[in-house]
């Protein structure tokens, strides 16, 4: 996927590189992968200032839907005594990891999230005040019953005024057949890889591949079989499922216009460019 981070740097300009201590035969894919596609910092920030700008206090209730290693809520539970956060995922491996790497190191603040290896539509132990899908995960969800019916649950499961924030990505480019490759600080290459694409079903698939200095690389690190929901469409579904109000936050831009800065503000029109990145809110 488009990488947070890495639309955060200017790709104009190569790196600043550490000494490589990655290989293909070395490396862990969940730290590749967190360090290439995750700002978990500001995420976090991003989720917890908004809710406080709409409701004029603090969320202290987190679910993380589809969340791998859960270092979302590795990092909301960081925040305080009184943050708490759940975490869905049908997958065991990157829970088993997310509470291995991201939680056992926090001590007694990790009993403070609840990690549920069940499927995003089931229900909360305790009702959010803000619940997200990152990543463009609940894509897996490929029509529109599907899609329907999970953000009929998501606003069923929050709590009174609470919010549920999804991001996506689009523009022409995420239709072609691409790899964009991405040099990061910490010694190797993140390659997104937009495989095939089928424009009747919108059905598309993906794979990140993980490129190292040594020569080596771990292709298909991850793969992803998602149908590519368009921004007005996902909207009109959020506001059919009874969300009060659905508003977009659009990212900026920096100062050579071309690449993302980071900073996701709300808009109306948005801007007709190649490739962006922006969150839906809906509000209970």
């Amino acid at each position: 996927m488009p990488s947070k981070s890495a639309r955060k740097k200017d790709k104009n300009k190569k790196p600043k590189k550490k000494k490589s201590k990655y290989s293909a035969k070395s490396a862990d894919k969940y730290e590749l992968y967190q360090l290439a596609v995750q700002s978990p910092e500001e995420d976090i920030e991003f989720l917890a200032d908004l809710y406080r700008r709409l409701r004029h206090k603090k969320a202290r209730h987190f679910r993380e839907d589809f969340s791998g290693t859960c270092l979302l809520t590795s990092h909301w539970i960081s925040r305080g005594p009184r943050y708490t956060a759940e975490a869905f995922d049908i997958d065991p491996e990157p829970l088993q990891w997310g509470a291995r790497h991201n939680l056992q190191p926090l001590g007694p603040a990790a009993e403070r999230a609840t990690l549920h290896n069940k499927d995003a539509r089931e229900t909360s132990d305790k009702a959010p005040d803000i619940r997200c899908a990152q990543n463009f995960s609940y894509w897996v969800f490929k029509t529109r019953n599907e899609m329907l019916d999970y953000f009929r649950r998501s606003r069923e499961d929050l709590a009174p005024g609470g919010i549920f924030v999804v991001d996506l990505h689009g523009g022409p480019e995420c239709f072609e057949a691409m790899e964009e490759e991405t040099e990061l600080e910490e010694g190797f290459s993140y390659v997104w890889d937009q495989d095939e694409y089928w424009p009747i079903t919108s059905e598309a698939k993906f794979h990140i591949h993980f490129r190292f200095p040594d020569g080596s690389e771990w292709r298909h690190a991850f793969s992803y079989d998602w149908r590519l929901w368009g921004l007005t469409e996902l909207r009109e579904i959020l506001e059919d499922a009874g969300f009060a109000r659905v508003d977009c936050y659009w990212e900026g831009t920096d100062e050579d216009g071309e690449s993302g800065n980071g900073v996701f503000t709300r808009e109306d029109k948005g801007e007709n460019c190649l490739s962006y990145v922006a969150y839906l809110v809906a509000q209970k």
